[in-house]
């Protein structure tokens, strides 16, 4: 169910696109209120397009997270798993984008703090390997960055919390550094406080709402894009307080 509402039929735009079928639809039998419906669902599409929205949104998430953390309490690094590519016979499971752009910031942490690393991330719909090994091997084999703990068994950022967390109790690790995408900061560290472990966020690049171009007020692609993400977030957090 909670598939459906972040990712499928009821997450924007996808909602909104629905909407504005079945209000056009709607329309042949019951005029006013399908039109309505229609030009409602089509407004919120284009809104949801222009990139001076899409920042603000993703910059009221992302302002929850503290500008910066004291780093020195932190005993472990804790790398999040987000996409993974599915290959084929000819090429394995590779890493998307998101996901190697948090490898990079945790080499970049593990240079910095010189702390042990847990990648957690499990195997996700269509893939055969887990996120949390494809990543070891990436900080491994590209970075030179060695991995601790592996966690492959989760699916959802509480369950990287979860099982991380029963991970690193056997060290008596009580304090780590999260490393994720800013606007998915503030949901993975309430969920690791959650299980019980103290989390930093390490300090990464942040959006900037601001419209000195027009182009900020054209609606294009990208911003659809962060637009979902940002309230994929947002939901997320909702559900998070009141499932756990």
């Amino acid at each position: 169910m909670w598939n459906l509402v972040s990712y499928g039929l009821l997450a924007p735009p996808t909602l909104f696109i629905v909407l504005c079928l079945l209000g056009s639809l709607g329309a042949m039998v019951w005029r006013r209120t399908g039109i309505a419906i229609a030009l409602v669902s089509s407004f919120c599409l284009l809104v949801a397009a222009i990139p001076a929205f899409s920042s603000y949104l993703l910059q009221s998430i992302e302002s929850t997270v503290p500008e910066s953390s004291e780093l020195s309490a932190a005993q472990a690094i804790v790398v999040l798993g987000a996409e993974i590519r599915s290959g084929n016979r000819s090429m394995p499971d590779t890493l998307g984008l998101l996901s190697l752009e948090r490898v990079f910031l945790a080499a970049k942490a593990y240079r910095q703090l010189h702390l042990p690393v847990a990648v957690s991330g499990g195997v996700a719909s269509g893939t055969e390997a887990a996120v949390a090994v494809a990543m070891k091997s990436v900080l491994e084999g590209d970075f030179g960055v060695p991995v601790s703990w592996v966690e492959d068994r989760s699916r959802t950022t509480y369950e990287n919390a979860l099982y991380t967390a029963q991970l690193l109790s056997a060290r008596n690790i009580r304090t780590v550094v999260v490393i994720s995408q800013a606007r998915d900061l503030p949901r993975a560290i309430w969920s690791f406080e959650r299980v019980g472990l103290h989390a930093l966020p390490w300090p990464v690049p942040r959006t900037t709402a601001r419209i000195d171009k027009i182009e900020e007020l054209l609606p294009n692609v990208t911003a659809l894009q962060e637009t979902y993400f940002a309230l994929h977030e947002l939901m997320g957090g909702i559900y998070y307080r009141l499932c756990y």
